[in-house]
Formats: C-alpha cells, sequence, structure tokens
C-alpha cells in the first residue's frame, strides 16, 4: 500500500468531480506563465461549478479533496500535495515570476554562500597553518606526512558523503545540515589539541567526514528552487565563495599567526574558526530555506507559483522515499561515470592550488608575507572563473560542456608553464599558479549540468554524492603527487595534471555528443519534449521520453 500524507488546504473550494478531475490533469501537465494555464479557467467556466463534496479516485495514486486533501507521496512529488491544495489564480505573469526568483534569491543564496565560504576556509586553512608552525610542531616535515595529511581528508569526505544525503532526504535539510555544520565546527576546534602526525591524521579524517554533505545537499537545494536554465549561475554564485574567501583568508591568517601567546600561533587560527563555525550552524537551522513546499517564507500564492514553475525541469521537486530501482539506474547510466570521471580529473589540480600554493609561491623565494599576499590573486581568479563560466552558461543555451573544456584549456596551459619553465622566471611561474584556478569555472558548470540532466529524486540525491565522490578521489590523488622529493618545482606531479586536465575537457565534449544522440533519437521516436510527469510519476530521465538533456 503507498505511504500517504494528508494536507489540509486552507479554503477548499467546491467543484464536481468533472471540473476538479480536468483541473488537477491541467495541474500537473502544464508549463508554466499564464499562455499554458488559462485553458483551466475556461474549462471551469464551461462546466460550472456545483455545490457538493468534491472526490477524484484514482486507486493507489489518487488524489481527493473533500475536507482534505490525500496525495501518494511514495509514486508522486510532494510538488502535487501544493498544487491539489492551491485554490486561487493557476496562471502567473512573467514579471510576478521574477520577483519570486529575485525573494529566492535573497532569502537562500545568502546562506549558501557564507555556508560554502565557511566550510572552504575552515578545510584549506592547512596550507596557511603549514607556514605557521604546523609542520614542524606535528612532525609533517618527514616524508610525505603533509601531503596525506591534505589528502586524507577526503578520504573522510568519500565516507561520509552518501550516509549525509541519505539523511537529507529522509528528513529536513535544513536540520541535517545545522548538525552537520555543528559538529563540523566542534572537530575543527580540536585541531588546536593536536600534538603529531597521528592526531592530525585522524582529525583530517572526521572532519572531511563531517563536511561531506553540504556540497550534495547544497546542489539538490539549488534544483528544487530552480529551473534548469537558472541553476547553472546560481551554482556558481554559492561555489565562487571558495575562491573570495581565499582573498581575504591570507589576511585573517596573516593576522592571527602574529598572536603571541601561549599556543603557537596556528592553534589560534583553528580556535577562531571552529568557533564561529559553531555559530554559524545557527543561523543555518533557523534561516535556511529548505524548499520550496517547506519554505517559511512564501504566502500561498508564492509557494504555488515556486512549485509550478519548476514543471519545465521534468525532475519533481521533493520525495523522502528512498527508490532502490532508482539508485540501480544510475549506476547503469554511462553519462553518469562520464561526470564521476570529469569531477575525478578536474580536481586534481584542486590538490596545488587549495593544500600548496603558499608553499610553491614560497619555493620562488617570497617569505611568509609576501607569499600569503601572492596567493590572493589565484584566489581572485578561481572566483572570477567560478562565477564568470555559470553565467556565461546562463546567459548561452547549450554551451556548458564547451566552457568546461574551455576552462580545462586554461588549466592545461597554466600546468605546461609550471611544468617547463625555469625557476627563474618568476613572472611567468606565478601566472602559472594564478591560471590554475580555471578548473574552478570547469566544476562551477559540471554541477549545474549534473543536476539539470538528472531526473527522480533518489537517482538526483546519489547523483550529487556521486559527483562529489569524484571531487574527493581527485583531491585525495592530487596531493599525494607533490612529494618532498620533488620540492619546490614539483614538475613531475604538474606533468600529471597537464593530462588530467586535458582529458577531463575532451569528456566533457564526450558527453554533450552522448545527450545529443539521446535527444534526437527520443525526437526521432515521436515523443516531443513536455511535462506530463514532471511531478504524478517521479520517473528518471531514463524512464521519462518526454526528458531532454541540457547540454
Amino acid at each position: 500500500m503507498a505511504d500517504k500524507d494528508t494536507v489540509h488546504p486552507e479554503e477548499p473550494r467546491v467543484e464536481n468531480d468533472t471540473i476538479l478531475a480536468d483541473r488537477m490533469q491541467h495541474e500537473l501537465h502544464a508549463d508554466g506563465p499564464r499562455d499554458t494555464t488559462d485553458t483551466v479557467v475556461a474549462d471551469e467556466k464551461q462546466h460550472g461549478i456545483h455545490a457538493e463534496k468534491p472526490k477524484v479516485d484514482t486507486d493507489t495514486n489518487s488524489i481527493e479533496l473533500h475536507k482534505s486533501v490525500t496525495v501518494d507521496t511514495l509514486h508522486n512529488d510532494e510538488a502535487v500535495k501544493v498544487l491539489a491544495n492551491y485554490d486561487g489564480d493557476q496562471s502567473w505573469e512573467e514579471e510576478e515570476e521574477k520577483r519570486l526568483r529575485r525573494k529566492i534569491d535573497r532569502k537562500l543564496l545568502p546562506i549558501l554562500c557564507l555556508t560554502y565560504a565557511v566550510q572552504y576556509y575552515d578545510k584549506s586553512m592547512l596550507s596557511q597553518a603549514a607556514i605557521f608552525g604546523l609542520r614542524k610542531d606535528l612532525h609533517l616535515e618527514t616524508g610525505n606526512r603533509y601531503s596525506f595529511t591534505a589528502a586524507i581528508f577526503y578520504l573522510g569526505f568519500v565516507a561520509g558523503a552518501y550516509p549525509a544525503i541519505v539523511m537529507a532526504q529522509r528528513f529536513p535539510i535544513e536540520r541535517v545540515a545545522f548538525i552537520i555544520v555543528f559538529l563540523w565546527g566542534i572537530c575543527l576546534t580540536c585541531t588546536a589539541a593536536c600534538n603529531n602526525w597521528q592526531s592530525i591524521y585522524a582529525q583530517r579524517f572526521f572532519l572531511g567526514f563531517l563536511e561531506s554533505g553540504i556540497s550534495p545537499m547544497f546542489i539538490l537545494v539549488v534544483g528544487q528552487f530552480y529551473k534548469k536554465n537558472e541553476q547553472a549561475l546560481r551554482m556558481g554564485v554559492w561555489y565562487c565563495s571558495t575562491g573570495y574567501i581565499s582573498v581575504l583568508s591570507p589576511l585573517i591568517d596573516y593576522g592571527l599567526g602574529h598572536i603571541k601567546g601561549a599556543l603557537s600561533p596556528w592553534r589560534y587560527m583553528y580556535l577562531l574558526a571552529g568557533s564561529v563555525t559553531i555559530l554559524w550552524s545557527a543561523v543555518i537551522l533557523f534561516y535556511l530555506p529548505p524548499d520550496p513546499i517547506r519554505a517559511r517564507c512564501f504566502d500561498g500564492r508564492e509557494r504555488y507559483i515556486a512549485v509550478a514553475r519548476l514543471r519545465v525541469n521534468n525532475a519533481g521537486v521533493r520525495n523522502t522515499h528512498f527508490k532502490k530501482e532508482q539508485l540501480f539506474d544510475l549506476l547503469r547510466d554511462a553519462k553518469f561515470w562520464i561526470v564521476f570521471s570529469m569531477s575525478f580529473l578536474i580536481m586534481i589540480v584542486n590538490g596545488p592550488v587549495s593544500n600548496f600554493a603558499p608553499i610553491i609561491i614560497g619555493g620562488l623565494g617570497f617569505n611568509t608575507f609576501t607569499s600569503l599576499l601572492l596567493v590572493m590573486p589565484a584566489a581572485f581568479v578561481g572566483g572570477t572563473f567560478q562565477i564568470v563560466a555559470p553565467y556565461i552558461a546562463y546567459k548561452v543555451p547549450n554551451s556548458r560542456a564547451y566552457l568546461i573544456a574551455v576552462c580545462q584549456t586554461g588549466t592545461v596551459i597554466a600546468a605546461l608553464l609550471l611544468w617547463l619553465l625555469p625557476r627563474y622566471h618568476t613572472a611567468g611561474l606565478l601566472y602559472g599558479v594564478y591560471s590554475l584556478s580555471c578548473f574552478g569555472g570547469s566544476y562551477a558548470v559540471l554541477m549545474g549540468l549534473q543536476i539539470a540532466n538528472i531526473a527522480g529524486y533518489t537517482k538526483r540525491s546519489f547523483g550529487s554524492s556521486g559527483l562529489f565522490v569524484g571531487y574527493c578521489f581527485g583531491n585525495f590523488v592530487g596531493p599525494l603527487l607533490f612529494k618532498s622529493k620533488d620540492a619546490p618545482s614539483y614538475t613531475p606531479a604538474f606533468a600529471v595534471v597537464v593530462v588530467t586536465s586535458a582529458v577531463a575537457g575532451v569528456l566533457a565534449l564526450v558527453y554533450r555528443l552522448i545527450c545529443v544522440r539521446e535527444n534526437n533519437k527520443r525526437d526521432k521516436a515521436g515523443t516531443m519534449e513536455g511535462y506530463d510527469h514532471a511531478y504524478d510519476d517521479d520517473l528518471t530521465d531514463t524512464e521519462n521520453p518526454q526528458f531532454r538533456y541540457t547540454l
């Protein structure tokens, strides 16, 4: 028997059976603004209104209106409850939708941006703490201990990604995010208590485990609030905070690094960062809008439009039931494995950017303070690519795979400079360090592409986690390529980065070719793009012949 959630409408209307059935069909199949929903009003006028209790019964997948509405939320998306309970005008003007979208931006994006900035600051602090005594105090200068300290974080990330996304599907996402951020704040604070390399290994693993759920959850949240063509830019908005927080963090850490006290300077850095993270977790709990169905910032009409306008995604909004057949669908999908591989290959270069940039720049002969200052342009370049590339994807339809390839070309050129230039070409080497960050634009676009091209709530949830598992493996392998014996040039590592970055760009074009062929195949089969199954079946993209892939 299907699980059923009962929602009581604020003011149930009285309509006869035929009108209600017609209305539900139109609500579930309509495609957005006024021109596609005027027929609903016409049908109601044609049939007339009768003062009798309405009832629509379609066996298990039923939607009934008596004094309450019962919706099958096992097979259907929870968005159906919002559509069934709304008694107002089902049409809206484009300007009304724009106002609503701006409201969503104001309520949602600042929380996503600041949370992701805090996360990136916390996990990347290692590279700046390293030049303030952490490597010496914890005996990380021996062999590849420092490299493994950077890498083990992502093993924890892999271990925690799927449990976190399962909890986010089953429980309110804002509460799951609060618990995760609160616990990682405590874990980060505990870094100050580490006294040897074994303890910092354990701390970094558990920090990665706790932080792992935030990125996949944020991808889901963006997919729940925005249309396909809006998602890429919003992904870039919160993801670019990783670059821009890195412009400020060297200045913050340099100031903290000069504290004179009983503890080593790097310990004060972790104590402050952990305390700020713990406080920020409360902001997430009370102010993060979870999805348009449950967000407290909407009135009834805004909620209806926020949900109804997402029909064009053909992917639903929320379904809390785990469906193993959708997981198997994901694992059989070649497109998922291409995206996974791109994520892995793109992120190998993140090792030198996140954990070795100050060390590489210091190897060019600069002192500690100058090295920190010279990291800032690299962070600014990264943040700019992370927002500009998604903005172009937003403005230029079907350009996403090409943008990934272009950004990867920039990273390849940068790695070639760092691999081949002599050490006395300081300007060229600095240009290479800064241009490495082009990969950030690739990954920002890839996140939006992945969520736009997966339907079915369970499949989307695990697909988002899978993307970040690839991210983790890349970040795990990257630091291990940079061996102490190769310092300060690390030329063998940059040779590997050239190859992996180039292959990622080629895979983006292969992914586009597969999507084009699948879209053409569905067009030739005579099934045009439509939204009949947007909410009522929780179909995956492979099951729904009306689904079309974004390029």
